[in-house]
Order: structure tokens, then C-alpha cells, then sequence
């Protein structure tokens, strides 16, 4: 299991930023999981899908809109799956919102 931090604003598909804010920070989205992944040692081996169970736990009690939420980590999936080294199309999904905490964070558990 890893902890990612919460996403930014910028990467919000109903953020209107100048696009060159956005693609800073799914670059650094992206990098940022990539290297909590490859120092947390998880291996995957072998072919098949791999199973993410992805838990929002925001930072305030407003309410979320899901599609959103998953937008805006599309970048720390690509980094997800730099860092393990396989192709992001092997990924299968689950979702769902948890307690809202201070800064927010995105869990990730990941099974092959």
C-alpha cells in the first residue's frame, strides 16, 4: 500500500488555468509517484492484470465528485505504472471515498 499526496486544484478537468499549470503539475504528479513507487520495492511479476484499490481521502468534508477525483490522479497512475515498469492498460479499478484529512491523500493498494 502506498500513500500518495492529494492532487492539486490544476489538474482538475473544471480547473480553467492556463494549460502550461497543468502540465507542470501532472508532470510532477506523475514523477512523484513514480519514485514513491520504486522506493516502496513493490515487484510485479508476470503477465495479467494488476488490481489498484484506490481510497480518496479528502482534505475538507465537502463532497467530491468521483470522475473528477479519478481525473485528476490520471497522471500519478501514468507514474504508478512507470515506476512498477508495465503498461497502464494492464490496470483494473476500484474506487471509492474515505475520512476526510488534514492535506487529503490517495491510498493506493496495489495486487496482482
Amino acid at each position: 500500500m502506498i500513500i500518495l499526496p492529494w492532487p492539486p486544484k490544476e489538474l482538475s478537468p473544471n480547473s480553467r488555468g492556463h494549460w502550461s499549470k497543468k502540465a507542470k503539475a501532472v508532470r510532477s504528479a506523475r514523477a512523484s509517484a513514480g519514485w514513491i513507487i520504486k522506493a516502496s520495492g513493490i515487484k510485479i511479476v508476470g503477465d495479467g492484470f494488476i488490481y489498484l484499490q484506490i481510497v480518496f481521502n479528502p482534505p475538507s468534508k465537502r463532497r467530491y465528485d468521483l470522475d473528477n477525483c479519478v481525473a485528476r490522479c490520471k497522471g500519478m497512475f501514468d507514474g504508478i505504472a512507470d515506476g512498477l515498469g508495465v503498461d497502464d492498460s494492464r490496470f483494473r479499478f476500484g474506487f471509492e471515498f474515505g475520512d476526510a484529512v488534514k492535506d487529503g491523500r490517495v491510498t493506493v493498494e496495489i495486487k496482482q
